[in-house]
């Protein structure tokens, strides 16, 4: 189902809701989108969550350490985390 350029997480919202998120890389854009457990639609997000973007990082950081992954993803996905006004914690 999920291919190279596609990243799935689930997480728990703080109002204790079930939220899976998938990231997609298309060419060089990414698109996020997300659904609480129990709904049949996707919202896809024109500017995503910084939340999902900085959670998005760290998955591929993963991903980066075992050689799955290009830097220009990293870079990408920074450049967006700094566009919302967060900041990128180098890993080390």
């Amino acid at each position: 189902m999920a291919n190279r350029n596609t990243h799935v997480w689930k997480h728990t919202t703080d109002d204790g809701e079930k939220r899976e998120v998938r990231a997609e890389k298309f060419g060089k854009r990414w698109r996020l989108q997300a659904r609480l457990k129990g709904e049949e639609h996707w919202t896809y997000y024109d500017t995503p969550e910084l939340a999902d973007l900085i959670e998005l990082r760290r998955l591929l950081w993963n991903k980066y350490q075992r050689k799955h992954l290009a830097w220009e993803d990293i870079a990408a996905i920074d450049q967006l985390i700094q566009d919302r006004g967060g900041s990128v914690e180098e890993e080390s």
